[in-house]
């Protein structure tokens, strides 16, 4: 068994401003950047708390989109559980895997960092069958 959940949004940006697209994204939708966030340089988050969800601002080469993040206690059972309802696995990068949905949009599957905040997480049995 393992436990899955959507995790935030990912806006991706084709900039050379990473700066400039986060104070634009944080004004338009009214959530103050999380400066104490350490996400890396090509990452900017924004300070979602109060949704329940994690969105970041990430500098991207390729064309500008917004993705979403399903995060995970259990990646591969998880990719897997997806690639039965059609997903493919498109690259592991890093600690994730980028998937495609059967309709083409672009997400990723990563590690639940906190699983007891936020919404509580879907439990999945070894047959990707929901539990309770």
């Amino acid at each position: 068994m393992h436990r899955s959940r959507l995790a935030g949004f990912i806006i991706d940006c084709q900039t050379g401003d990473l700066e400039q697209a986060a104070t634009f994204w944080s004004q338009a939708l009214g959530m103050p950047r999380d400066l104490g966030a350490d996400e890396g340089e090509d990452y900017q988050r924004l300070d979602a708390r109060s949704t329940g969800l994690h969105i970041e601002v990430q500098k991207v080469s390729h064309p500008s989109r917004v993705h979403l993040d399903i995060e995970t206690d259990d990646i591969e059972a998880e990719a897997a559980r997806l690639e039965k309802l059609g997903a493919k696995r498109v690259a592991f990068i890093k600690r994730w895997w980028v998937m495609e949905a059967p309709t083409g949009q672009r997400f990723c599957v990563v590690r639940m960092k906190e699983p007891e905040v936020g919404a509580r997480p879907t439990v999945w049995d070894d047959n990707g069958v929901a539990v309770g």
